[in-house]
């Protein structure tokens, strides 16, 4: 295989751009999961460039059911609402999922926000209604699954304005959505976890809404490109580098896509300081691009004396829960986050996880 390199990107000198062949020797892909990543690699999406995401839409396309079609069957209903966006900026859509029985003893319930996955370049939140309707039957949590504005159209801080104003909305109106908000938890996959990381960083620095947890699952947290894992995992596996490195460019612009100097509400791995955050869970596979980012922001928060939870599963290629939900590793990797948020929130699951449902075609 052969390697070809990209000269340093407009306004960043050297800055790391390369497609094709992995560059270093990548971590195999458990033996489990390697027929599922071997048959999309025979069935390729399409390449994805700033001009067609401008004109390709982001709509949710067949096989995503709206919030009442995921809750059908289950003992859950779904509300969609209008919540005023940031100030100045357009209101936002979110789903509220609810058990169908309220409390028992008529307590508020834990709540939790969602920010689904795409890269921040694409996605709908009905790519994860499956994920948070399941949390929401077997913890009992009020979950709110967000719609936020996208790159290129809607470049950085867009996404993580809206994300952040979800938030603070469904921690100011918890009373009336039956949660607690003292026991709110911000959670998303890839893209949708650094948001929720993002998050948790604004809302430590703006004083508020408290969080208890941060729920983060292969978190897209590092904007340059530089880690042993992003270099293995060049034009291999579900999210590849050339897919981040586009997304980064769509989110910060060419100047600031792959700087050290970027924000850290866009890339929580350049925040010089993540003490003072709420517990975060963290975990990725050992086998994806987004490994080594993962594992350093961990370690950056037990140096401040903070509070992380880490879990790397071996051989597991990014969004492995989603792509092969019935393997034992996503069994593994589900059943630990329930510890978590027992553990966070005071719940004990009522039934077994039914899977990684729903994060759709791009798992970033």
């Amino acid at each position: 295989m052969t390697e070809q390199s990209i000269p340093g990107s407009p306004g960043i000198p050297g800055s790391p751009i390369a497609v094709g062949s992995p560059q270093l020797a990548p971590a195999p892909f458990a033996a489990e999961l390697q027929p599922v990543i071997e048959l999309m690699g025979r069935n390729p999406p399409p390449p994805m460039t700033e001009e067609n995401l401008r004109t390709g839409g982001t709509a949710s396309g067949p096989g995503f059911p709206d919030g009442a079609g995921a809750a059908e069957g289950r003992p859950v209903t779904a509300e969609e609402l209008v919540i005023p966006g940031p100030a100045g900026a357009p209101d936002l859509e979110i789903t509220v999922f609810r058990p169908e029985q309220p409390d028992a003893e008529g307590d508020p319930l834990p709540a939790l926000v969602n920010f689904h996955g795409g890269g921040m370049i694409v996605g709908h939140r009905s790519w994860e209604h499956g994920r948070v309707v399941d949390l929401v039957e077997r913890h009992g949590f009020v979950g709110a699954n967000v719609e936020y504005r996208l790159a290129p159209e809607h470049p950085f801080p867009a996404g993580v304005d809206d994300a952040y104003a979800a938030t603070a909305w469904v921690a100011e109106h918890a009373a009336e959505l039956g949660a607690d908000p003292e026991r709110l938890v911000v959670m998303g996959g890839s893209a949708g976890g650094g948001l929720a990381a993002a998050v948790s960083l604004m809302a430590r620095d703006r004083g508020g809404p408290r969080i208890a947890g941060q729920l983060l699952l292969c978190p897209m947290l590092d904007n340059t490109n530089t880690t042993p894992s992003s270099l293995q995992y060049d034009g291999i596996g579900t999210w590849t580098r050339d897919a981040n490195l586009l997304a980064w460019r769509c989110v910060l612009g060419a100047v600031l896509a792959h700087s050290e100097q970027a924000p850290a509400y866009a890339a929580p791995s350049r925040a010089a300081d993540l003490s003072g955050l709420p517990p975060a869970f963290i975990e990725a596979g050992s086998a994806e691009m987004f490994r080594d980012e993962d594992v350093d922001y961990a370690s950056r928060i037990w140096a401040t004396g903070g509070d992380a939870e880490l879990h790397i599963w071996a051989g597991g290629f990014h969004g492995f829960d989603v792509y092969a939900p019935d393997s034992e590793l996503a069994r593994a990797a589900l059943a630990s986050r329930d510890s978590w948020l027992s553990r966070i929130v005071g719940t004990a699951p009522t039934a077994p996880p039914a899977g990684g449902a729903g994060m759709g075609g791009f798992a970033a």
